[in-house]
Parts: C-alpha cells; sequence; structure tokens
C-alpha cells in the first residue's frame, strides 16, 4: 500500500527548532530576501519606488532612501508595520500556524509564543487577512468539474433546562445564523498532479436558497461546467446553465451515475473541526476571514509545511497594513460582515 503524503518525508521540511536557533539577524536578512524576493534583497524604497543599496542605520534596522530621504523597515508596508515583537518571533508565529492543519486558537498561540492574548489574537488575525484572496485570484472562474455545498454557522439554541420550557430549535428565529458556501474545482487527471480538489472559492450568505446564491455561482463558475450538489432545493435554478448532478444524501453518498459532493464535504468537515476543536465560537464579522482560511488548508494539502510556510511568509509580507487589525485594541474594529464575500 502506497504511504500517503502527509506520513511522508517530503511533506515535512520546516524546522521549528532551526526557527528557535535562528539570531535576530538572520531573520532580518530572511525578512529582506522575501519582502524583495524580486530583487533579490535588493531594498525598494516603498515612497519612490527605487531599488538601491539605500542607507542603513544598523542601531535601528532601518533603511533611508539616497533620493527622496524616506524611513522605512523591512516591514513598513506590511501586516507587520509597526512591529513591537523580534522579527523571529513573527517567523514562529507563522510556523505554529502553518503546522495546525485545523487552525489554530488565539490562545494557544499566545502560550506558545507567551505573549498577551490581544497580541496573539491580532497577530491570527493579520495572518488570516493575508490568505483572503488577491484581486487577480478573484476574477478566476472555475471551470471543469465543481462541486458546492454549505456548512451551517452560529444556528446552534443552547436548550433550556427544564424539558417543558423548550421550543422547536428547527422552527425557532436565528438572528446569527450563516451559511458558508464552498464551491470546490475537482483535479484534473491529465493535467494537475493531485487528487481531489484544486481550487476552492467561499462566500457567506444568509441561506442556502436561490436567491442568495445564485449570482455567486454566475459570477465564479463558468456557464457549463459541471456542477455537483446534494438535493437542496436552492441549486435547482443551475440546471438552465450548468450540467447538474445530484446526489440524494438520505440513501448515498455518491450516485450511480457518479454525482457526489465530497471535495465540498470535505471542507466542511475541516471547518466543523476548526469551529468545534480549535475556536469554539466565530463571529459572523470575521467569518469570512475563517473561511478563507480552511479552503486555503484545503487547497495546499499535498504541499509540503515548508513550502505552505515560505508561500504565507509571502502573501504576508505583500499583503499591505491591515486597516481593520491595526490599532484593534484601540476601538480600530470592523463594522460590517462581509456578506458575500
Amino acid at each position: 500500500m502506497a504511504q500517503h503524503f502527509l506520513l511522508s518525508t517530503q511533506a515535512r521540511d520546516l524546522s521549528l527548532m532551526k526557527l528557535f536557533n535562528m539570531s535576530e539577524t538572520e531573520a532580518f536578512e530572511y525578512f529582506k530576501a522575501i519582502r524583495w524576493s524580486d530583487t533579490e534583497g535588493v531594498p525598494v524604497c516603498p515612497s519612490c519606488g527605487t531599488c538601491h543599496e539605500p542607507y542603513f542605520i544598523s542601531s535601528r534596522k532601518q533603511f533611508r532612501c539616497k533620493h527622496c530621504e524616506h524611513t522605512f523597515s523591512v516591514t513598513s508596508g506590511t501586516i507587520f508595520a509597526s512591529h513591537k515583537k523580534p522579527l523571529k518571533v513573527y517567523l514562529i508565529a507563522i510556523a505554529l500556524f502553518t503546522n495546525a492543519v485545523k487552525s489554530l486558537s488565539a490562545l494557544q498561540l499566545s502560550r506558545d509564543l507567551d505573549v498577551q492574548y490581544k497580541t496573539a489574537w491580532v497577530l491570527s488575525q493579520k495572518i488570516r487577512e493575508s490568505l483572503m484572496p488577491t484581486k487577480e485570484e478573484e476574477g478566476v472562474k472555475l471551470e471543469g468539474v465543481c462541486e458546492i455545498d454549505g456548512v451551517y454557522v452560529g444556528n446552534y439554541i443552547r436548550p433550556a433546562n427544564n424539558i417543558d420550557d423548550r421550543i422547536d430549535r428547527r422552527k425557532a428565529h436565528k438572528p446569527k445564523k450563516r451559511v458558508v458556501i464552498s464551491i470546490r474545482q475537482r483535479a484534473d487527471s491529465e493535467f494537475d498532479e493531485v487528487v481531489g480538489a484544486v481550487k476552492t472559492k467561499t462566500f457567506i450568505v444568509k441561506s442556502e436558497e436561490s436567491k442568495d446564491i445564485q449570482e455567486l455561482v454566475y459570477k465564479n463558475v463558468k456557464q457549463g461546467a459541471e456542477l455537483h450538489s446534494d438535493e437542496h432545493q436552492g441549486y435547482d435554478i443551475f440546471h438552465a446553465h450548468y450540467d447538474m448532478k445530484r446526489v440524494n444524501h438520505s440513501k448515498e453518498y455518491k450516485s450511480s451515475e457518479g454525482a457526489c459532493n465530497n471535495q465540498s464535504e470535505s471542507y466542511n468537515s475541516r471547518f466543523r473541526r476548526m469551529e468545534y476543536g480549535q475556536c469554539h465560537h466565530i463571529s459572523n464579522l470575521y467569518l469570512s476571514n475563517y473561511a478563507r482560511e480552511i479552503a486555503y488548508r484545503e487547497d495546499t494539502r499535498r504541499m509540503s509545511n515548508g513550502a505552505i510556510f515560505r508561500d504565507i511568509f509571502t502573501r504576508c509580507m505583500n499583503t499591505p497594513v491591515s486597516n481593520e487589525f491595526c490599532g484593534y485594541w484601540q476601538g480600530n474594529h470592523r463594522v460590517a460582515e462581509r456578506l458575500g464575500a
């Protein structure tokens, strides 16, 4: 029997011990190499865009541009701007985030890094913010064989102590209930080296009805694609534009015609494990960030942890200063949830 990829040595090429033993100078050089990878580590002034060897202020680990005299650091303009912890701490935080296959709670991160819970919460949210799709990724439509399904969040009502006081929770009004819709493109056996799904898009909606999801599907899945779903009535409308295949989960997981949405169910399963086993509660304000995190983990499940670490770190260095988590504990909060995102 062939060994699973995650059990092989190829899946483990990230050494936490190497990061723990790294000096602050080595961490600084690593930040430079990733931040300015296009120029082979040569700093580029974020103000005037000049690529050159600027003046280096060694006491503050900062650069000063020779052309516009702008002072900047290796983290200026990124989500790590105005950082207060040593650079090595952020590398270790990303490594811990990478190795947590079912996500990482802020409480656990605060204990691992020996920092306040507030610091760990904001840091983990900034990392999740870097995983949000770019404009280029948002513009790419899924094609081929795609699967769609939804997982419900915030619909639990705690039953009353006395049985006579309990209500029918199926009919109760649930204002905080949301649905995470996942659309996953299956791998093509002729072109893709992996199996399962290769691309995942997630959206937050208030229900799984067609009025809430039809525009999202039309915008993100090419017409004529083969779309697999369960028997939920919200997907009936897509028969007009897609080659729909449905599976009745009350009878089977995969129909005799080959219809199944097991890849979307895999996403739902990992999301549930994050919600119940790690985070325990997810606010609707930041639900889109958590949904995207699980989509990223599902899409990179066949990459080594070292490759995932470098990819997340690169995304962090290419993500601008967060306008929602910079100064969060001073009152700068997200004011509305991201429905449809």
